[in-house]
């Protein structure tokens, strides 16, 4: 029943993928407290280099965009030094690792960067706490001005930059789960009447912009990006959405990427104005490389695949529980049941 997801896949002429498993991307808090990846993170990731590629825990563009605690950053020579032990670790077990660049927007907190205000495309508040830390409390975020939004394209193609310089093998745009790209993609986040809000082509220009500013920086091919058409997460769906991922979908079918990945808690959600699932709504919008995640099991997402809802399996909590998740899949063997507890920790 496994037997596609050991496929070999050309991501581009220059990156061949060992199979078609790959990590998904999951915040674990461990960098230490000037938000340094630890050599203990490198040992991680380097048991894990048996997937097809990869995929960092979301990793901050610069001090601002802060949402949780000891997440790492990219935009230091410290930061840039602790994540090529990361790379170097992965490497030498013959694996591939993309870097995800994160900006939370309007669930950051300034309490992680002793600021004053966090950014968002408009002053829409998320009620709630700051996960791990149930005493910090959201703010009303800024609306970042144009001239702010012009330095955050920047700084996204700076934190490109840094992530080759660092020995990733490319990245993914962190565009999905209710953070600051995402929040432009959606009405419940972006009120703005500007040239980066009120219509389709204006919430999706931001996006376009980071994607191709990173695209320029670093090649196309080694550039990805996640994405949430299915608003869940500390963002209210809309159907007026539709319009907006109708409008960048076929914006992205006309570049070139590494691939587009679904973000997503569980595939089985389904949205009446999206007509279903994520995964169909995207598949049928975008023909390109598209990566599937939400629930699968390694049989159920190889059917998936066969089926032609997407070409790669994102694994998420599975991984947690099982470093060698990639053998165990390819000789039938019984996973390791994934607990809450295994946060505490990495191994």
């Amino acid at each position: 029943m496994t037997s596609k997801l050991f496929e070999t896949y050309a991501l581009s002429d220059q990156i061949l993928l060992k199979n078609r498993i790959l990590m998904a991307p999951l915040t674990r808090c461990m960098a230490d407290d000037q938000l340094v990846p630890t050599d203990a993170m490198a040992e991680y990731y380097a048991r894990r280099a048996d997937a097809g590629l990869i995929i960092s825990e979301a990793t901050l563009i610069r001090p601002d965009g802060q949402g949780y605690p000891n997440t790492p950053g990219l935009f230091n020579p410290a930061q840039i030094a602790g994540w090529r032990k990361v790379t170097d670790a992965v490497h030498a077990k013959g694996g591939k690792i993309f870097a995800q660049l994160w900006h939370t927007g309007r669930v950051a907190h300034p309490y992680f960067f002793e600021g004053d205000k966090v950014l968002a495309p408009s002053a829409e508040r998320v009620d709630g706490t700051v996960p791990r830390m149930r005493d910090l409390s959201y703010i009303t975020p800024t609306p970042a001005s144009v001239e702010e939004i012009t330095q955050l394209v920047a700084d996204y193609a700076q934190a490109a930059s840094n992530a080759i310089d660092a020995g990733f093998d490319g990245i993914e745009i962190h565009a999905a789960n209710g953070y600051l790209v995402d929040q432009f993609l959606h009405y419940d986040s972006n009120r703005r009447t500007d040239e980066y809000g009120a219509t389709a082509k204006n919430m999706s220009r931001f996006a376009l912009q980071i994607i191709d500013a990173i695209s320029e920086r670093i090649g196309a091919e080694r550039t990805a990006v996640r994405l949430s058409p299915g608003a869940y997460f500390n963002i209210q769906a809309d159907q007026r959405d539709r319009a907006v991922f109708d409008y960048l979908l076929a914006q992205l079918e006309q570049r070139t990427l590494a691939f587009v990945h679904i973000g997503i808690l569980d595939d089985a959600m389904e949205f009446d104005f999206l007509g279903g699932r994520v995964s169909d709504y995207v598949r049928a919008n975008y023909s390109k490389t598209l990566v599937g995640v939400g629930g699968f099991t390694a049989q159920t997402g190889e059917q998936a695949i066969c089926d032609n809802r997407f070409d790669l399996l994102a694994i998420g909590r599975p991984f947690i529980a099982n470093p060698d998740y990639v053998k165990k899949v390819r000789q039938g063997e019984t996973l390791t049941p994934y607990s809450e507890d295994m946060l505490a920790s990495l191994v």
